[in-house]
């Protein structure tokens, strides 16, 4: 019911996820990012909290494959778990449990990785990451949304997608993007608009958040 990316840009060691599904309010159950730690998709049947555990291994010294296999080794239910994994060296390890749901399938990349499952065909997945990583899009948020785009052209899900997501997290300790679609006809479509009404005002809410007294106006009524 879920494909999804997660990644680490290398230029910056930001890191970011896309993810939509058939299920509703999908990114509150399975985006788990920490700055300077890690990012964790954590989908197929959903345990969230495992993604807050893989992401306490990773804070503890472990690589990616070392802190997917230590919590793995502690979940009561790991056949139903589809997980993907990106460190801060951008190393990448990956789950997909026997009971996977439809056709599943994952795909490596550079510091990126991609996986889903009850697809369309694996195209969607190979779809997902060639889309992210050929993408010529300046920002972070946006070469995601074109992988993600990408991957709906390419098939999708077996049946239509309703919820959709994207995170980054950069260096300050919590997301500097956090947009979700929790339910719509056309999530990934919405999700764009929301970036593109997010964009031009990320660095302004930044800018509030840690100079405020530098900040620009907010361009509201009573803001004299």
């Amino acid at each position: 019911m879920t494909f999804s990316l997660v990644a680490r840009e290398p230029s910056t060691g930001a890191f970011g996820m896309v993810v939509t599904s058939s299920s509703p309010a999908v990114a509150a159950r399975c985006i788990h990012l920490r700055s300077g730690v890690g990012a964790v998709a954590s989908q197929n049947v959903t345990r969230p909290s495992l993604g807050a555990e893989i992401l306490s291994s990773l804070s503890n010294g472990r690589s990616s494959r070392e802190a997917l296999a230590e919590q793995l080794d502690r979940e009561a239910h790991p056949a139903y778990r589809q997980v993907s994994v990106v460190d801060a060296d951008g190393s990448v390890a990956h789950h997909s449990g026997s009971a996977s749901l439809g056709v599943n399938h994952s795909l490596a990349g550079h510091h990126a990785i991609a996986a889903g499952n009850l697809l369309q065909s694996p195209a969607t997945v190979e779809a997902l990451l060639a889309g992210y990583a050929n993408s010529t899009a300046a920002a972070f948020e946006e070469r995601l949304l074109d992988g993600l785009r990408a991957a709906l052209e390419a098939g999708g899900e077996s049946g239509p997608v309703r919820s959709a997501g994207i995170e980054v997290v950069e260096d300050v300790s919590w997301a500097t993007t956090d947009l979700r679609v929790d339910d719509a006809d056309d999530p990934v479509g919405e999700l764009s608009k929301l970036w593109s009404l997010w964009a031009p005002q990320k660095e302004a809410y930044l800018t509030r958040a840690l100079h405020p007294a530098e900040a620009p106006s907010y361009g509201v009524p009573g803001d004299e």
